[in-house]
């Protein structure tokens, strides 16, 4: 870890704060990220090898804990209370992001949004007793990142790479953009439904209830006791 030779406080943090994806690992494991998977998913484009470095890094320094499965197969990674701490600091990073930042394309990864919906921001007590599959076609992605899946099951959901095997009762064709700016409450779902920005088929009864369970513009307090109180679940 590179240092900047300064007692200044400041400095001594952003030499571990302001590494490349450190902040983004922060967040995942303030939101309740616990396994390597876990933390993986909701960071797109960081490499295995980075997070590696980065985790090592970060229980070398104190923030994190790192503890063997009681399976004996793998690792959980826990905040200690400087990493707990650090709560503050990344919602002051949201906040300031929100008031100054323009959302660009290349800000618009939609499997981020689907990872932040069924993680964090997921409404449970409006999910479907029974199973259901959301497909989203995100037509301006490239082939790779074009479609994706959200499973419901058991009161639960979780985001699919890859088809999970069921019927599809739903699909959601828009861009990535669209639901970038949806989930960031810049608009409604009726109003780009109807401006033929979002575009739905299949179950009727479904997509009438499927932005219901997106519980989007969670207050700061309330978002921390729910990150807390439960485990998110990893993209397969």
């Amino acid at each position: 870890m590179r240092t900047y030779g300064q007692y200044c406080p400041i400095a001594r943090a952003s030499e571990i704060l302001a590494e490349r994806w450190t902040p983004v690992i922060l967040r995942n494991l303030l939101l309740g990220c616990r396994t390597y998977t876990e933390i993986s998913a909701g960071a797109p484009g960081l490499s295995r090898t980075l997070l590696t470095q980065r985790l090592r890094q970060l229980e070398r320094v104190g923030i994190v804990e790192i503890h063997p499965k009681p399976t004996g197969r793998g690792v959980t990674y826990e905040l200690t209370d400087a990493g707990r701490d650090l709560w503050d600091v990344i919602m002051a990073l949201r906040t300031w992001g929100e008031r100054w930042l323009e959302v660009g394309d290349e800000h618009t990864n939609p499997s981020l949004v689907l990872w932040a919906w069924c993680t964090v921001y997921l409404d449970r007590d409006r999910l479907p007793a029974e199973r259901v599959v959301v497909r989203f076609d995100f037509l301006d992605q490239p082939p790779g990142n074009r479609r994706l899946w959200i499973l419901v099951d058991r009161g639960d959901a979780e985001v699919c790479k890859h088809d999970p095997g069921f019927e599809e009762d739903v699909i959601v064709e828009t861009d990535a953009r669209t639901i970038v700016r949806w989930h960031l409450k810049q608009i409604e779902w009726a109003d780009a439904v109807r401006a033929g920005q979002i575009r739905v088929a299949g179950s009727r009864r479904v997509a009438q209830v499927l932005p219901t369970w997106n519980r989007r513009g969670m207050p700061d307090e309330e978002l921390r006791e729910r990150a807390t109180a439960k485990t998110p679940i990893a993209v397969s």
